[in-house]
Protein backbone atom coordinates (compact mmCIF):
# COMPACT_ATOMS: atom_id res chain seq x y z
CA UNK A 1 0.00 0.00 0.00
CA UNK A 2 1.15 3.57 -0.59
CA UNK A 3 2.97 4.96 2.36
CA UNK A 4 4.42 1.61 3.48
CA UNK A 5 8.14 1.14 3.03
CA UNK A 6 10.71 -1.57 3.46
CA UNK A 7 14.29 -1.00 4.57
CA UNK A 8 17.29 -2.89 3.20
CA UNK A 9 17.17 -5.19 6.24
CA UNK A 10 13.69 -6.31 5.32
CA UNK A 11 11.83 -4.68 8.24
CA UNK A 12 8.71 -2.77 7.34
CA UNK A 13 7.66 0.71 8.35
CA UNK A 14 5.92 3.73 6.96
CA UNK A 15 7.17 6.53 4.78
CA UNK A 16 5.47 9.92 4.92
CA UNK A 17 4.92 11.22 1.41
CA UNK A 18 3.59 14.42 2.94
CA UNK A 19 7.00 14.91 4.55
CA UNK A 20 8.73 14.44 1.19
CA UNK A 21 6.34 16.83 -0.50
CA UNK A 22 7.02 19.39 2.23
CA UNK A 23 10.74 19.04 1.53
CA UNK A 24 10.04 19.58 -2.17
CA UNK A 25 8.20 22.77 -1.30
CA UNK A 26 11.37 23.99 0.42
CA UNK A 27 13.37 23.21 -2.71
CA UNK A 28 10.94 25.25 -4.77
CA UNK A 29 11.49 28.13 -2.38
CA UNK A 30 15.19 27.82 -3.12
CA UNK A 31 14.32 28.28 -6.79
CA UNK A 32 13.06 31.74 -5.92
CA UNK A 33 16.52 32.47 -4.50
CA UNK A 34 18.08 31.42 -7.81
CA UNK A 35 15.59 33.66 -9.60
CA UNK A 36 16.57 36.63 -7.40
CA UNK A 37 20.23 35.90 -8.07
CA UNK A 38 19.61 35.96 -11.81
CA UNK A 39 17.78 39.28 -11.49
CA UNK A 40 20.75 40.76 -9.62
CA UNK A 41 23.36 39.42 -12.06
CA UNK A 42 21.30 40.71 -14.99
CA UNK A 43 20.98 44.16 -13.43
CA UNK A 44 24.73 44.36 -12.74
CA UNK A 45 25.56 43.26 -16.29
CA UNK A 46 23.30 45.95 -17.73
CA UNK A 47 24.91 48.52 -15.42
CA UNK A 48 28.33 47.51 -16.73
CA UNK A 49 27.24 47.92 -20.34
CA UNK A 50 25.55 51.23 -19.61
CA UNK A 51 28.65 52.63 -17.87
CA UNK A 52 30.88 51.11 -20.58
CA UNK A 53 32.94 49.12 -18.10
CA UNK A 54 35.54 46.71 -19.44
CA UNK A 55 34.22 43.64 -21.20
CA UNK A 56 35.81 41.22 -18.71
CA UNK A 57 33.45 42.37 -15.94
CA UNK A 58 30.44 41.94 -18.18
CA UNK A 59 31.71 38.48 -19.16
CA UNK A 60 31.82 37.53 -15.46
CA UNK A 61 28.13 38.38 -15.13
CA UNK A 62 27.41 36.33 -18.25
CA UNK A 63 29.16 33.34 -16.66
CA UNK A 64 27.20 33.90 -13.44
CA UNK A 65 23.94 33.79 -15.40
CA UNK A 66 24.99 30.51 -17.03
CA UNK A 67 25.78 29.01 -13.61
CA UNK A 68 22.43 30.17 -12.22
CA UNK A 69 20.65 28.67 -15.23
CA UNK A 70 22.48 25.38 -14.71
CA UNK A 71 21.51 25.31 -11.02
CA UNK A 72 17.91 26.02 -11.92
CA UNK A 73 17.92 23.21 -14.48
CA UNK A 74 19.47 20.75 -12.02
CA UNK A 75 17.02 21.67 -9.28
CA UNK A 76 14.09 21.27 -11.68
CA UNK A 77 15.37 17.83 -12.67
CA UNK A 78 15.72 16.74 -9.05
CA UNK A 79 12.21 17.92 -8.16
CA UNK A 80 10.83 16.09 -11.22
CA UNK A 81 12.74 12.93 -10.28
CA UNK A 82 11.37 12.91 -6.73
CA UNK A 83 7.82 13.57 -7.93
CA UNK A 84 8.13 10.85 -10.55
CA UNK A 85 9.37 8.35 -7.94
CA UNK A 86 6.49 9.16 -5.61
CA UNK A 87 3.94 8.85 -8.41
CA UNK A 88 5.50 5.53 -9.45
CA UNK A 89 5.03 4.08 -5.97
CA UNK A 90 1.50 5.45 -5.62
CA UNK A 91 0.40 4.12 -9.01
CA UNK A 92 2.15 0.74 -8.90
CA UNK A 93 1.14 0.07 -5.28
CA UNK A 94 3.87 -2.58 -4.85
CA UNK A 95 3.69 -4.97 -1.90
CA UNK A 96 7.28 -4.09 -1.13
CA UNK A 97 8.20 -0.49 -1.82
CA UNK A 98 11.51 -0.14 -3.68
CA UNK A 99 14.48 1.88 -2.45
CA UNK A 100 13.17 5.42 -3.06
CA UNK A 101 16.63 6.97 -2.92
CA UNK A 102 17.89 4.66 -5.65
CA UNK A 103 14.76 5.22 -7.72
CA UNK A 104 15.11 9.01 -7.48
CA UNK A 105 18.80 8.85 -8.43
CA UNK A 106 18.00 6.72 -11.47
CA UNK A 107 15.29 9.10 -12.69
CA UNK A 108 17.47 12.14 -11.95
CA UNK A 109 20.42 10.77 -13.95
CA UNK A 110 18.11 9.97 -16.85
CA UNK A 111 17.02 13.62 -16.94
CA UNK A 112 20.58 14.92 -16.53
CA UNK A 113 21.84 12.79 -19.41
CA UNK A 114 19.56 14.73 -21.75
CA UNK A 115 21.17 18.06 -20.82
CA UNK A 116 22.31 20.38 -23.60
CA UNK A 117 23.11 24.06 -24.07
CA UNK A 118 19.78 24.40 -25.85
CA UNK A 119 18.10 23.91 -22.47
CA UNK A 120 18.96 27.50 -21.60
CA UNK A 121 16.56 28.65 -24.31
CA UNK A 122 13.81 27.39 -22.03
CA UNK A 123 15.03 29.48 -19.10
CA UNK A 124 12.98 32.63 -19.42
CA UNK A 125 15.27 34.81 -17.30
CA UNK A 126 18.38 33.71 -19.18
CA UNK A 127 16.76 34.40 -22.57
CA UNK A 128 15.49 37.76 -21.33
CA UNK A 129 18.98 38.62 -20.04
CA UNK A 130 20.60 37.96 -23.42
CA UNK A 131 17.95 39.99 -25.24
CA UNK A 132 18.18 42.95 -22.86
CA UNK A 133 21.98 42.91 -23.06
CA UNK A 134 21.84 42.94 -26.85
CA UNK A 135 19.37 45.82 -26.92
CA UNK A 136 21.35 47.92 -24.45
CA UNK A 137 24.59 47.38 -26.36
CA UNK A 138 22.96 48.84 -29.45
CA UNK A 139 22.20 51.99 -27.50
CA UNK A 140 25.60 52.25 -25.75
CA UNK A 141 28.21 53.04 -28.40
CA UNK A 142 31.46 54.26 -26.90
CA UNK A 143 33.20 57.09 -28.79
CA UNK A 144 36.69 56.33 -30.10
CA UNK A 145 39.46 57.97 -28.12
CA UNK A 146 41.70 60.55 -29.77
CA UNK A 147 45.18 61.41 -28.56
CA UNK A 148 44.50 65.14 -28.99
CA UNK A 149 41.25 65.32 -27.03
CA UNK A 150 39.79 63.51 -24.10
CA UNK A 151 36.51 61.64 -24.49
CA UNK A 152 34.40 64.41 -22.99
CA UNK A 153 35.82 67.02 -25.39
CA UNK A 154 35.17 64.77 -28.38
CA UNK A 155 31.57 64.21 -27.37
CA UNK A 156 31.08 67.91 -26.74
CA UNK A 157 32.59 68.87 -30.12
CA UNK A 158 30.53 66.26 -31.97
CA UNK A 159 27.33 67.26 -30.19
CA UNK A 160 27.93 70.93 -30.97
CA UNK A 161 28.61 70.18 -34.64
CA UNK A 162 25.63 67.84 -34.91
CA UNK A 163 23.35 70.31 -33.16
CA UNK A 164 24.41 73.04 -35.58
CA UNK A 165 23.80 70.86 -38.63
CA UNK A 166 20.46 69.63 -37.31
CA UNK A 167 19.40 73.15 -36.45
CA UNK A 168 20.26 74.42 -39.95
CA UNK A 169 18.54 71.45 -41.61
CA UNK A 170 15.52 71.74 -39.32
CA UNK A 171 15.16 75.44 -40.06
CA UNK A 172 15.23 74.76 -43.82
CA UNK A 173 12.63 72.01 -43.46
CA UNK A 174 10.34 74.24 -41.43
CA UNK A 175 10.58 77.05 -43.92
CA UNK A 176 9.77 74.60 -46.72
CA UNK A 177 6.71 73.05 -45.06
CA UNK A 178 5.48 76.12 -43.23
CA UNK A 179 6.18 74.87 -39.70
CA UNK A 180 8.74 77.55 -38.83
CA UNK A 181 8.38 78.60 -35.21
CA UNK A 182 7.30 75.15 -33.91
CA UNK A 183 9.04 74.23 -30.65
CA UNK A 184 11.83 71.69 -31.24
CA UNK A 185 10.55 69.62 -28.31
CA UNK A 186 7.41 68.93 -30.34
CA UNK A 187 9.40 67.13 -33.02
CA UNK A 188 9.56 63.50 -31.93
CA UNK A 189 12.32 61.29 -33.29
CA UNK A 190 11.78 57.64 -34.21
CA UNK A 191 13.61 56.45 -31.10
CA UNK A 192 11.48 58.66 -28.87
CA UNK A 193 8.35 57.30 -30.56
CA UNK A 194 9.33 53.89 -29.20
CA UNK A 195 9.21 55.40 -25.70
CA UNK A 196 5.48 56.10 -26.02
CA UNK A 197 2.93 53.63 -24.64
CA UNK A 198 0.29 52.73 -27.26
CA UNK A 199 -2.37 52.78 -24.52
CA UNK A 200 -1.65 55.97 -22.56
CA UNK A 201 0.15 57.81 -25.39
CA UNK A 202 2.61 58.96 -22.73
CA UNK A 203 6.29 58.22 -22.24
CA UNK A 204 6.70 54.94 -20.41
CA UNK A 205 8.24 54.70 -16.95
CA UNK A 206 7.97 50.93 -16.39
CA UNK A 207 7.85 49.37 -19.86
CA UNK A 208 6.99 45.70 -20.27
CA UNK A 209 7.45 43.71 -23.46
CA UNK A 210 5.00 41.24 -24.93
CA UNK A 211 6.93 38.00 -25.53
CA UNK A 212 4.54 36.99 -28.29
CA UNK A 213 4.48 40.05 -30.56
CA UNK A 214 7.41 42.06 -29.18
CA UNK A 215 5.47 45.27 -28.51
CA UNK A 216 5.94 47.29 -25.32
CA UNK A 217 3.48 49.04 -23.03
CA UNK A 218 3.38 50.86 -19.70
CA UNK A 219 3.07 48.06 -17.16
CA UNK A 220 0.20 49.53 -15.15
CA UNK A 221 -1.79 50.38 -18.29
CA UNK A 222 -1.54 46.96 -19.95
CA UNK A 223 -2.24 45.09 -16.70
CA UNK A 224 -5.32 47.22 -16.11
CA UNK A 225 -6.48 46.59 -19.69
CA UNK A 226 -6.01 42.80 -19.43
CA UNK A 227 -7.81 42.62 -16.08
CA UNK A 228 -10.70 44.72 -17.39
CA UNK A 229 -11.13 42.48 -20.45
CA UNK A 230 -10.90 39.27 -18.43
CA UNK A 231 -13.52 40.50 -15.95
CA UNK A 232 -15.89 40.77 -18.90
CA UNK A 233 -14.84 37.33 -20.16
CA UNK A 234 -13.14 38.84 -23.19
CA UNK A 235 -9.68 38.51 -24.67
CA UNK A 236 -7.25 41.41 -24.55
CA UNK A 237 -5.89 42.39 -27.97
CA UNK A 238 -2.51 44.07 -28.41
CA UNK A 239 -3.24 47.82 -28.51
CA UNK A 240 -0.45 48.46 -31.01
CA UNK A 241 -2.02 49.45 -34.35
CA UNK A 242 -1.65 46.68 -36.92
CA UNK A 243 -0.72 43.94 -34.43
CA UNK A 244 -2.52 40.62 -34.95
CA UNK A 245 -1.99 39.31 -31.40
CA UNK A 246 -5.53 38.99 -30.03
CA UNK A 247 -5.04 37.25 -26.68
CA UNK A 248 -2.52 38.94 -24.36
CA UNK A 249 -1.97 37.13 -21.07
CA UNK A 250 -0.17 38.30 -17.94
CA UNK A 251 2.38 35.53 -18.48
CA UNK A 252 3.28 37.09 -21.86
CA UNK A 253 4.66 40.24 -20.19
CA UNK A 254 8.30 40.69 -19.18
CA UNK A 255 10.12 43.73 -17.83
CA UNK A 256 11.92 45.61 -20.61
CA UNK A 257 14.93 46.74 -18.63
CA UNK A 258 16.91 47.89 -21.68
CA UNK A 259 14.11 50.20 -22.84
CA UNK A 260 13.60 51.58 -19.33
CA UNK A 261 17.28 52.46 -19.13
CA UNK A 262 17.20 54.00 -22.62
CA UNK A 263 14.28 56.24 -21.60
CA UNK A 264 16.02 57.29 -18.39
CA UNK A 265 19.27 57.99 -20.24
CA UNK A 266 17.44 60.08 -22.84
CA UNK A 267 15.69 62.12 -20.14
CA UNK A 268 18.96 62.77 -18.27
CA UNK A 269 20.59 64.05 -21.44
CA UNK A 270 17.59 66.24 -22.19
CA UNK A 271 17.63 67.74 -18.70
CA UNK A 272 21.37 68.42 -18.88
CA UNK A 273 20.90 70.30 -22.14
CA UNK A 274 18.20 72.54 -20.66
Amino acid sequence: MPGRSSSNSGSTGFISFSGIESALSSLRNFQSCISSGMDTASSVALDLVETQTEVSSEYSMDKAMVEFAMMDRELNHYVKAVQSAINHVKEERPGKIPDLKLLVEKKFLALQNKNSDADFQNNEKFVQFKQQLKELKKQSVKPKEDGRHNEFDQIKDKDASRAGNERDGLQADREADGTEGVDEDMIVTQSQTNFICPITQLEMKKPVKNKVCGHTYEEEAIVRMIESKHRRKKKACCPKIGCSHTDIRMSDLIQDEALRRAIESHNKKRHRSC
